[in-house]
């Protein structure tokens, strides 16, 4: 099911999203600039598990807070975006509030940093911040924009995908240290023709080991 909405919309857009699309995008007749603009209210996808969820303009705080798998992409947001965030993926076309990805412990998020201060903005303290280089990084975050491209139009959004390649290194990759951890050793399983499930079992086997040989 999709769900397109030409309008703004108040807080909690998306609550507990367990499936399906969400697209809001401003009236057909607006002047405004979407990039520039709040579209939807506070706490934007609490809770969701699944599902996709496109924002043709600016959200309010506390974006996505608790999502545990949804796909969102938005062109901007307020304050402690991402907070609690643990699975899905999340693409910020644009500046963020203070506080962000503050208890994040799982999940990926693409953040456009076009001024390099989005360090000035992240809580660093479960969170490290990537460039945006591994070609699977670059491929997803490419599908994932020319998705909501299509589906909302977006002048920011065919803006980065014309001149992709010189925006790639302005994008920054947010990932829970503990998640980049589990990644890593799903890899390496994963190298061995281990397939992703029993790989992502195996790599959470061996890093509680390595825990419990740590504490003894």
């Amino acid at each position: 099911m999709t769900i397109r909405l030409h309008g703004d919309a108040n807080d909690h857009v998306g609550k507990g999203l367990s499936g399906g699309k969400i697209v809001v995008m401003p009236p057909e007749n607006s002047s405004f600039k979407p990039a520039e603009n709040i579209l939807i209210g506070n706490v934007a996808l609490y809770g969701a598990t699944s599902g996709k969820a496109y924002f043709d303009g600016i959200a309010g705080e506390r974006f996505c807070v608790r999502n545990s798998g949804a796909t969102a992409i938005v062109e901007g947001c307020g304050d402690h975006g991402l907070e609690y965030m643990t699975g899905g993926v999340a693409v910020i076309l644009g500046r963020t509030g203070r506080n962000l990805a503050a208890g994040m412990s799982g999940g990926i998020a693409y953040v456009l940093d076009e001024d390099h201060t989005l360090y000035q903005r992240l809580n660093s303290s479960l969170v490290t911040m990537h460039e945006v280089k591994e070609r699977y990084d670059i491929q997803e975050l490419k599908a994932l924009i020319s998705d909501y491209a299509e589906e909302t139009g977006s002048v920011k959004a065919r803006k980065i995908l014309a001149d992709f390649e010189n925006y790639i290194p302005k994008f920054k990759k947010l990932v829970p240290d503990d998640y980049q951890t589990i990644l890593s050793i799903t890899g390496k399983f994963e190298e061995q023709g281990i397939p992703h499930q029993s790989a992502l079992l195996e790599a959470f086997y061996e890093l509680k080991q390595k825990e419990a040989q740590k504490n003894g």
